[in-house]
């Protein structure tokens, strides 16, 4: 398929639906983006195999008043826990089909048969990042050359190398917190989200923004508002989107790309002998074809890492609500820390003898799904129908399934009970035991988290940071957790009364 042709798939032909009806966002991004589906191909269950299970519907309208367009995770995570492995719902005719389980989300991984799919919100955010390694669609070779310049400063040994400024900037996140005095309350999600743009922006660009105090860089706000208007789009008529939200949506776009412009003038007026991110971006060629990415491209994938590390303050905040519900496994961490940095420096050296903080951080991922799901297609000229599960279930060769992590991540097969946080079933033979399918927190096969090595360090050495340097207590001691987002999933509400440790 042409780069033409897929643009026009998934970005001019979109259902619109009756004026009166707020549609979910999650559920049309992928299904208004669907030509075969819009033509009408629905599924046909043929009677060798079980239907796929869905709540009753209205009638003409479908399934949608059991989506909650403000929450639509929120929404499909009580639609997995009442479905379970695999659900569909109907929105005006057309069904859209959701994984909730290992074995499934294992199959359609698989990459001889699946890929991911990018239509609705990620073709929307394109207006702020146009083909990033994010956004390309899979027939752009400008994936392959991205990729290719980036991935080598994004490796394991690449992302150790900036231990030290992650542990550095973290600190002075802490030393922050000490100045407010003892019992101060802070929102969570609010300080990491401050402590994830600051960290990034050094790490990868070489630049500090000095956004840990004072008022919050407006890179935060307009990531935010850009991706929950990315998110909305797909289901409104495009003269709605036009006449009362293009405005806002490209005030937002445009500040992403001012903060990147930014830090790129920044790196020439201030050279610097920093082997980073931004320096490959700068300099490097594919190796394969040997183009050099221009301007507008550094500008672009620049934009996109902040919004892919986003998703990092999510598991932290949500690390930490967890670790309050179990106090012991602070103790256990503590005890582990202690044992291993002593009144000393927390160094890289430390980093392998700490595997029970390593579980947290995963049991954390596992819980929290705080980068929630992710789309998958079929490969193109793959026959229909396609069988899953054995033969048990049947789809149509065109259908993009969503993989709903809540229900993946709690998968009873797998997890014995799965809804209590245990770090130490996340630690050496236990987490080496797990299914391939119970580590999908960073996508899948090709187009996994081009950074999520780097997610992985900052993630462990914040929460080490911060057990080794703050006390936390709950501001609302009957606070439970409550999720809200758009490419993630954040902690809401979530406020902790903080003071140095032991103090």
């Amino acid at each position: 398929m042409s780069d033409a042709a897929h643009w026009t798939m998934n970005h001019d032909i979109y259902l619109t639906p009756p004026p009166f009806i707020t549609l979910s966002t999650c559920f049309l991004n992928t299904l208004l983006s669907r030509c075969p589906q819009i033509r009408g191909q629905s599924t046909t269950i043929s009677e060798m195999t079980t239907e796929i299970p869905k709540p009753p519907g209205l009638p003409l309208l479908g399934n949608i008043s059991d989506v909650d367009p403000s929450n639509t995770w929120v929404s499909l995570q009580k639609l997995w826990e009442k479905y379970g492995d695999i659900f569909k719902i109907t929105v005006l005719g057309h069904d859209i089909v959701f994984i909730g389980n290992i074995a499934l989300c294992e199959e359609v991984c698989d990459e001889k048969r699946f890929r991911k799919f990018v239509g609705g919100p990620i073709v929307e955010i394109r207006k702020a990042v146009h083909a990033s390694l994010f956004t390309a669609f899979a027939d752009e070779p400008i994936w392959g050359v991205h990729h290719r310049i980036l991935a080598p400063n994004l490796t394991p040994t690449a992302a150790a190398e900036h231990f030290l400024e992650i542990r550095d900037i973290a600190a002075d996140l802490t030393a922050k917190w000490r100045d407010l005095g003892n019992d101060a309350t802070v929102s969570v999600i609010g300080e990491l989200n401050r402590l994830d743009l600051e960290t990034t922006t050094q790490c990868f660009f070489g630049r500090r923004l000095h956004g840990l105090t004072g008022v919050e860089h407006p890179m935060i706000r307009a990531m935010d508002q850009a991706t929950g208007e990315a998110m909305k789009r797909p289901t409104r008529p495009k003269l709605f989107n036009w006449l009362l939200h293009q405005s806002r949506f490209e005030k937002d776009c445009n500040t992403m790309r001012q903060y990147a412009a930014e830090c790129l003038q920044y790196r020439k007026d201030n050279p610097a002998d920093r082997k980073d991110l931004l320096h490959a971006m700068m300099n490097a060629k594919d190796p394969e074809t040997g183009k050099a990415m221009d301007e507008t491209q550094i500008i672009d994938e620049m934009v996109s890492m902040p919004i892919g590390s986003s998703t990092a303050p999510c598991v932290i905040a949500s690390a930490i609500y967890y670790l309050l519900q179990n106090t012991e496994c602070i103790a256990k961490a503590r005890e582990e820390i202690d044992s291993v940095s002593g009144d000393g420096d927390f160094s890289s050296e430390h980093l392998d003898k700490l595997p029970y903080c390593a579980g947290i951080v995963r049991e954390s991922l596992r819980l929290s799904a705080a980068a929630p799901g992710f789309n998958i297609e079929p490969l193109p000229g793959t026959k229909g129908p396609i069988l899953l599960g054995g033969g048990k279930y049947q789809v149509p060769a065109t259908q993009t399934m969503i993989i709903v992590l809540h229900g993946v991540n709690r998968d009873p097969a797998v997890f014995e009970e799965p809804e209590i946080f245990k770090p130490e079933r996340m630690i050496g033979d236990a987490f080496d035991r797990l299914p391939e399918g119970a580590k999908k927190w960073f996508g899948n096969g090709k187009r996994v988290c081009i950074g999520r090595h780097y997610a992985w360090i900052w993630n462990v050495i914040t929460l080490v940071t911060l057990l080794k340097n703050v006390d936390f207590e709950m501001a609302d001691p009957a606070y439970k957790l409550k999720q809200d987002g758009w490419f993630n999933l954040r902690p809401v509400g979530f406020d902790v009364k903080i003071k140095p440790r032991g103090s």
